[in-house]
């Protein structure tokens, strides 16, 4: 059972891991045809839709409710990195577009359907259906999209394949989305701080260079044969993704702060809000697992493919009780080199980091 009071106001991002348990567990989430279903920590739907053919459906809901700026590119990216690290080859989206009624306008309706509808073509993607209205149920635009994407049966893959003595690795830098909301939502107030035009444009633009689309990243690493999992880390940061990551495997995490990657960019945008990037909003940086014979072949994969890789950690048998102030859980990191990270003790273990909320909520708090 949750230990929240049933009163407990709810504060703005993911539900507390804990109650989401709870709540799966009252859920018809059992069916012979489903071979993946809601799990926490797991990023997308698995169902044997043709019993006998050699792929497997693979669904994915998602909403983008942090970002407005091309908040179209957002939807179907996030989409479409949720089915990639299942190994699947993203097929259809659906998406619900929600605008806010007496400030939308068919300016607004229009460029959002263009991000759409660049953002899937880039992507093989078809729109297959969807709904938009205006309502007064919201105060800005709202994505909340399904997509759908097929895997080969003998080759998808779940965050909770991970094993104790598997390494992580992790392809990307992290904050990479935070940085580019950071830009574009507040583009006039970080001038006046003193941010050059040049750096606030060179964040923004990480939304599309480096990007947070982790396609091609998460076809190298399934397409290797040798990793166990994958995880897309976003809302909550790669603290968080990490957590999920080690919950959905049943196991606990050692985690090497130090040899998380993060642009000194990202690093300063972050600090001018007072955000912890190991907690702030993640996509663009992909997590997974293989075992430690195989992680340089992978790295070096991503390397010539263009992504920088490193070994950040390594699962172990602690088993996660599904708290995130679960004992399994710790990080041990070796120096201080990133300014964000400067309380940390070198070489000594400290409690991971959690988040209870996105830290990238700051900015309208």
């Amino acid at each position: 059972m949750s230990k929240l009071h049933p009163a407990s106001p709810l504060i703005a991002g993911k539900l507390p891991a804990d109650l989401l348990a709870e709540l799966l567990a009252k859920l018809p989430i059992r069916h012979p045809q489903l071979i993946l279903g809601p799990a926490l920590g797991e990023d997308a739907a698995v169902i044997d839709f043709a019993p006998g053919s050699a792929l497997l459906l693979v669904a994915k809901s998602d909403p983008i409710t942090f970002a407005t700026d091309e908040i179209g590119y957002y939807a179907v990216n996030v989409c479409a990195n949720d089915l990639a690290v299942t190994g699947a080859t993203p097929r259809f989206y659906l998406p619900t577009l929600l605008l806010p009624a007496g400030s939308a306008n068919v300016t607004l309706v229009r460029d959002i359907f263009d991000q759409i509808g660049a953002a899937c073509s880039k992507l093989n993607i078809v729109v297959a259906g969807g709904h938009s209205e205006v309502t007064a149920a919201v105060n800005q635009p709202v994505v909340a999209g399904t997509m759908l994407g097929e895997v080969r049966r003998d080759g998808f893959l779940s965050s909770g394949g991970g094993q104790a003595g598997n390494v992580v690795l992790l392809a990307g830098e992290i904050a990479i989305e935070g940085a580019s909301i950071i830009a574009r939502e507040k583009r006039a107030e970080l001038l006046a701080r003193g941010f050059s035009v040049a750096e606030v444009d060179k964040a923004a633009s990480f939304l599309h260079n480096p990007g947070i689309s982790i396609m091609l990243p998460a076809q190298i690493a399934a397409q290797s044969g040798v990793v166990t999992a994958m995880h897309d880390p976003t809302e909550g940061g790669v603290a968080t993704g990490l957590y999920e990551l080690a919950i959905a495997a049943g196991v606990g995490l050692e985690i090497d702060l130090d040899a998380i990657t993060l642009s000194p960019l990202a690093a300063k945008l972050c600090a001018a809000y007072g955000l912890d990037p190991l907690g702030t909003i993640a996509s663009g940086a992909l997590l997974a697992t293989c075992a430690p014979g195989h992680a340089e072949s992978v790295i070096e994969q991503w390397r010539q493919a263009g992504w920088p890789g490193a070994v950040i950690g390594r699962l172990v048998n602690n088993a996660v009780q599904g708290s995130l102030s679960g004992n399994g859980i710790v990080a041990q990191p070796t120096s201080a080199r990133h300014q964000t990270l400067t309380a940390i003790r070198g070489g000594q273990r400290v409690p991971f980091p959690t988040f209870p909320a996105d830290e990238i909520t700051k900015l309208w708090t």
